[in-house]
């Protein structure tokens, strides 16, 4: 077994890596997405909008709270969730800084948005396409 290191950051570092670790995944970004369109959903408001199962919409919502880029309030029987706008305003902060030291160039943007480099890539690919001879002779047969 190898010996891990644990490096001491600041606060604000970490609190952006669990908010930047939280929104790795698509379904919570979507989640956010509806929270910040309207506040106080319910699991269930959010499930009839994100087609995926209700239990994996209760952990994505369970990472977001972890989180804290989400308020959980409770009325009775029902849950309800909102944006808790203090941690986003701190990832807000920390992109604000951070994009604004970066400089790219115009002609660098061109080629980042061009989409020859894909034409090129699919018919690299295609020199690549192997033929499986039982796979040919299965189909044929059929």
């Amino acid at each position: 077994m190898g010996i891990s290191k644990h490096l001491k950051f600041d606060s604000e570092i970490d609190e952006i890596s669990k908010i930047c670790k939280a929104l790795g995944h698509p379904a919570r970004i979507q989640i956010m997405t509806l929270l910040w369109k309207r506040d106080n959903r319910t699991c269930g408001e959010i499930v009839d909008l994100i087609p995926l199962a209700q239990s994996t919409i209760s952990k994505h919502l369970l990472e977001l709270k972890k989180a804290n880029l989400v308020d959980v309030a409770y009325e009775g029987k029902k849950t309800f969730y909102s944006l808790q706008l203090s941690n986003i305003q701190i990832l807000r902060k920390y992109l604000t800084s951070y994009l604004s030291t970066l400089e790219i160039s115009e002609q660098k943007k061109l080629t980042v948005l061009t989409t020859r480099h894909q034409s090129r890539r699919s018919s690299y690919l295609k020199q690549y396409n192997y033929q499986f001879p039982h796979k040919i002779k299965l189909q044929s047969v059929v």
